[in-house]
C-alpha cells in the first residue's frame, strides 16, 4: 500500500510540474551552512544540549549508586527496608525518564529552544526563496535536502545561488558545484548566440560554453578532378 501511495505521489508531482512548465530546486542545508546566524544558533543550541545531557547523566549515576548500595547491603536489610529501598530506586528511575522526556521528547525543551533559535532563520530563507521564485517566474521549487528523494538533478534548474544572493551571501567564487552560466539558463531559447569566432554575442572576450576560445582551423576538402 505504501509503494502505491508513493507511486501516486510521484506521478502527481510529475504531472503538476509538467503543467507548471517552469520549476527549480535548492539545497537548503547548503544555504543554511553559509548563514553565520544559523551557525551561531546551532552552537548555542549545542550548549543547551550539553547542559541537559550532563544533568541526565548525573541523574543516571545517582540511580546506579542507589542500586550498588542496595546490592551491597541487601543481606543486612529487613524485608520492609528492602521494599523501601527498591521503591526509592523505582521513583528515581521514573524521575530520570520524566525529565529526559521533558527535555528531549516531542515538543520538549529542546524542541522549543530549537524553534526559538532556528525558526526565524528558516523563515528568512523561505522569504528569499519566495522572492527568487517570483523574480524567475517559477511555479515550483523543490528542496534537495528535504524528504523528497531526487535521484537526478540538472544544474540548469539549481537556484541555490540565487537564494544566497537574495540573502546577501553570494561570493565571487561560485558556491554551488554547477556552472553559473548554466544555472541562469531556464530553457534552450535562452542560450547565448555564438559568433563565427567562437565568442558569445555582446562579449568578444568571453568564449561560448563548450566552445574553444581559439578553435583550430579545419582542413579544406580536396577538390574533385
Amino acid at each position: 500500500m505504501k509503494k502505491y501511495l508513493l507511486a501516486f505521489l510521484v506521478s502527481f508531482l510529475v504531472c503538476f510540474v509538467s503543467e507548471a512548465q517552469k520549476f527549480g530546486y535548492i539545497d537548503s542545508d547548503f544555504i543554511l551552512s553559509k548563514m553565520p546566524a544559523y551557525t551561531k544558533a546551532q552552537q548555542e543550541l549545542d550548549k543547551y544540549t550539553d547542559v541537559w545531557q550532563k544533568e541526565i547523566e548525573t541523574m543516571h549515576q545517582e540511580v546506579d549508586k542507589l542500586k550498588q548500595e542496595f546490592r551491597a547491603e541487601e543481606v543486612l536489610l529487613t524485608d520492609e527496608m528492602k521494599q523501601k529501598r527498591q521503591a526509592d530506586i523505582t521513583k528515581k528511575e521514573a524521575e530520570v525518564r520524566d525529565y529526559q522526556r521533558k527535555v528531549f521528547g516531542y515538543e520538549g525543551m529542546m524542541f522549543k529552544r530549537r524553534q526559538d533559535l532556528i525558526r526565524p532563520i528558516q523563515d528568512e530563507v523561505f522569504t528569499a526563496v519566495e522572492k527568487v521564485a517570483k523574480a524567475r517566474g517559477l511555479q515550483v521549487i523543490f528542496d534537495k535536502s528535504g524528504d523528497l528523494v531526487m535521484i537526478y538533478t540538472n544544474p540548469v534548474h539549481d537556484y541555490t545561488e540565487y537564494v544566497l544572493e537574495e540573502l546577501g551571501l553570494a561570493s565571487e567564487k561560485q558556491n554551488t558545484a554547477g556552472n553559473r552560466t548554466n544555472t541562469a539558463i531556464d530553457s534552450p531559447d535562452n542560450l547565448p548566440e555564438v559568433g563565427e569566432d567562437g565568442t558569445t554575442e555582446g562579449n568578444s572576450n568571453q568564449p561560448a560554453t563548450g566552445k574553444a576560445a581559439n578553435p583550430a582551423p579545419s582542413k579544406a576538402a580536396p577538390k574533385k578532378k
